[in-house]
């Protein structure tokens, strides 16, 4: 359950201003399509403790941000970690 200090007051995480450019950690996978193809993006969340966005490096995805709070993140990891069989 989400409580006021996980997120904005309203729960608009989409409201909070996007962390600077050099606040992004990124992680990559297999670069099949190049250097930055199959990389994605995570920061902390600026006035929301416990959020964060994540981004896709791909041309496309450019300036796409999706953002969650840490417990949505959570789940979505252990959910994929699950059906991949792979282990945490």
């Amino acid at each position: 359950m989400s409580t006021e200090r996980d997120s904005p007051m309203d729960g608009n995480l989409y409201a909070l201003p996007s962390p600077a450019a050099d606040a992004f950690a990124t992680y990559c996978g297999g670069n099949a399509g190049g250097s930055n193809e199959t990389c994605v993006s995570l920061a902390a969340l600026p006035g929301a403790e416990a959020s964060f966005v994540i981004r896709d490096s791909k041309p496309e995805g450019a300036g796409k941000e999706l953002r969650f709070t840490a417990a949505e993140l959570d789940d979505f990891a252990t959910g994929w970690a699950k059906t991949r069989g792979l282990a945490l």
